[in-house]
């Protein structure tokens, strides 16, 4: 989000980064239990709880940077939005994914077990659908299954921003379509028999997305009307703290009160400018807010390919083995960054098809 609007925003950049090697520590957890007490072992098991974070946050992010540019092209505007997506999410994953791909067949030339790559399935993958309800369980890259749900989230934004002139609406529109989301989405799982938000993700996964999306959609434009408000980050930091004791203190399931405390945790960021929001947007963390989408996508097999060159049969890592494994996927998300993911955006925007290109403009009577 450099550049793309004042400089407090940054720290949203920046939460994602710390969002992201979030759900690193949780996917390699139990193979901490050695070196970790049991409550930080707790606390890291939440880290998929970050996923939701980033549902909210990309709303924010796509409302901020597209909306107004659907609401004034139209079909055409839809079309280049939804190339510059592709253009953006589909490279790496495409990659990772191929990488996936050399690695199960040298699981079955090597006669080991390659059940957690069923071949039926990689179209699915390939499409970017295989988490809107096609399947039963995580396979290939387990993390793209959110990115999956994104895309669908991406097709069904433009119709989001053209349904109403939102621009219009009070700011109690907004605020009571995100609060009655977040009720949908802990009613949606209650009545499924859930209470987590991480519970069937193959089932539950795409309603969680685009609920945490269309939040996000609701919160930028809150945010779009509240940030002159005098001490507003206040409030909405105050808001944070409430419901996220509330729910901790009442042992509240969180599909109860994460949502909603993310979205005060995020207006917060956004509206204030206190010392939390300069060390959210200072370089380092900003950075790895840049690399955050490598370091997601990458790190799950990596862990996999570490765990078979330097874990023994505990799968158990000691601190040394945990500094180099953060480290690799550290090192990963640099250079695919800078070498894959970026590179490969800007080559497809240079090149969108004829139908995602914006006409021209006519010339002057």
């Amino acid at each position: 989000m450099s550049g793309a609007g004042p400089r407090h925003l940054d720290a949203l950049t920046g939460i994602r980064g710390i969002a992201a090697w979030g759900v690193v520590l949780y996917h390699i957890r139990l193979s901490l239990t050695a070196i970790l007490p049991d409550p930080v072992i707790a606390a890291v098991a939440k880290g998929y709880l970050a996923v939701d974070l980033f549902f909210i946050l990309s709303g924010f992010v796509i409302w901020y940077n597209y909306a107004a540019r659907i609401t004034q092209g139209g079909w055409a505007e839809t079309r280049h939005f939804l190339w510059r997506r592709f253009a953006r999410v589909w490279p790496l994953h495409g990659a990772i994914l191929a990488a996936f791909v050399g690695f199960a067949a040298l699981l079955i030339a090597t006669g080991r077990d390659a059940s957690g790559y069923p071949l039926a399935e990689l179209p699915l993958h390939l499409l970017l659908v295989q988490n809107w309800g096609l399947t039963s369980d995580l396979s290939w890259n387990h993390p793209a299954w959110s990115i999956s749900t994104e895309f669908a989230a991406y097709l069904l934004f433009p119709p989001l921003v053209l349904a109403a002139r939102w621009d219009r609406m009070p700011s109690w529109v907004p605020a009571i379509v995100a609060a009655a989301l977040a009720g949908a989405i802990h009613l949606l799982f209650a009545l499924n028999g859930y209470t987590g938000l991480g519970d069937d993700i193959p089932g539950m996964g795409l309603w969680r997305c685009l609920a945490g999306f269309a939040m996000g959609c609701m919160l930028c434009q809150l945010w779009q009307r509240w940030q002159n408000v005098p001490r507003g980050g206040v409030y909405a930091g105050l808001a944070f703290v409430a419901l996220a004791a509330g729910g901790l203190a009442l042992g509240l399931p969180e599909t109860v009160w994460v949502p909603a405390t993310f979205f005060t945790g995020l207006l917060a960021l956004a509206l204030g400018k206190g010392p939390l929001v300069q060390l959210l947007g200072g370089k380092v963390l900003s950075y790895l807010g840049e690399i955050s989408y490598s370091t997601y996508l990458a790190h799950f097999l990596l862990f996999i390919l570490f765990k078979l060159v330097f874990v023994d049969a505990s799968l158990q890592l000691g601190w040394g083995g945990l500094a180099g494994f953060l480290a690799l996927v550290l090192a990963a998300s640099i250079g695919l960054y800078h070498g894959l993911e970026k590179p490969a955006q800007r080559w497809l925007n240079a090149r969108s098809p004829r139908w995602a290109s914006r006409p021209a403009p006519s010339p002057a009577e």
